[in-house]
């Protein structure tokens, strides 16, 4: 049996894949370009992918292809039709994340909120140390008690945003995209009202037509001046141009952005020139990737292998 892991760098070079190797032989590549891909799994039995592009012209030649573990939820960069038409099985990972990403949901917002990135600043360069008060309290903060959370997108993840927002004192309200209802205590409303309620916008949605350019120009128009976006998602669910605009204008006070439209974030992105960078907190796609999380996807992926060697379906797309 043989094993391709075509990403290994994409979990981090402090977590390993060498349980995998209960299953036979490893083969690991750091990275691998779209143009490799067809190469380097020529003869493998299992393929453990994160990106790569997994469709009819990398997969034709693969004659002893059985499963593609994919080291992700999403998995849009697979051809499943295609995979199924040839018997090729397809399992993901989900869940392993929830804990990291409802973490760094908040400690974007409460970096935010209280304006630490000001107030670090102000100590940094030596201000506070020359002012005759003992605080500094210039750049209003407010309790988040008391604020209305909501939050588009009820799954794992929305929902454990949604235990951290109670535990703040906040009141939750949700949107689903889909349409489907959630036996939860949090009230379901339409987009338009979760929009105009909220002082905090949380998005937790996957990418498909329904989802893609959701929070727009028209939506940020809805918002209160005093709200915060934040969007650790998918970056093409929000228009990053109208965000700038919404920004720059005072439609809405601030936003926190961990996913982007193009990722690696271009350097030509609007989001990189907006005019008071206190207003945007960027972060690289780190939300999904603490160490725990790493290690339970590894982990994961090699449940997947195991499940599937015995003839059980764990995690299947395919």
């Amino acid at each position: 049996m043989k094993i391709v892991v075509l990403e290994a760098d994409s979990v981090g070079t402090d977590v390993s894949f060498k349980l995998l190797e209960e299953f036979g032989e490893v083969v690991l590549y750091n990275s691998t370009p779209n143009e490799k891909v067809a190469e380097r799994i020529a003869d493998a039995d299992i393929v453990c992918a994160n990106k790569c592009i997994l469709n009819e012209k990398s997969l034709e030649k693969a004659n002893n292809l059985k499963l593609i573990a994919e080291a992700a939820t999403g998995y849009n960069n697979i051809d499943t039709k295609y995979c199924n038409m040839r018997g090729i099985a397809v399992a993901n990972v989900s869940g392993y994340s929830t804990e990291a990403v409802a973490q760094h949901t908040f400690a974007l917002l409460l970096a935010l909120n209280n304006k630490l990135a000001y107030y670090s600043d102000y100590v940094n360069s030596g201000e506070y140390s020359k002012q005759e008060s003992f605080c500094n309290i210039s750049n209003v903060f407010h309790d988040l008690s008391g604020k209305t959370m909501g939050i588009i997108g009820l799954g794992n993840i929305g929902r454990r945003v949604a235990e951290i927002a109670k535990a703040f004192g906040m009141k939750v309200i949700y949107h689903s995209v889909s349409g489907n209802k959630q036996d939860v205590d949090y009230p379901m409303v339409d987009l338009s009202e979760l929009l105009l309620q909220s002082d905090v916008v949380s998005v937790h949605v996957p990418l498909n037509e329904k989802t893609r350019g959701l929070i727009d120009k028209a939506a940020f128009e809805k918002m209160k001046k005093t709200a915060i976006l934040i969007n650790v998602a998918r970056g093409p669910v929000v228009n990053e141009n109208d965000l700038v605009d919404a920004l720059n204008n005072g439609d809405i006070m601030a936003a926190g952005i961990d996913v982007y439209e193009k990722e690696p974030l271009s350097g030509e992105s609007p989001l990189l020139y907006i005019k008071d960078k206190n207003k945007l907190l960027l972060t690289p796609h780190q939300a999904w990737g603490s160490y725990e999380a790493r290690a339970r996807l590894v982990m994961e992926i090699s449940d997947n292998i195991r499940e599937f060697l015995k003839g059980n379906k764990r995690n299947r797309i395919v």
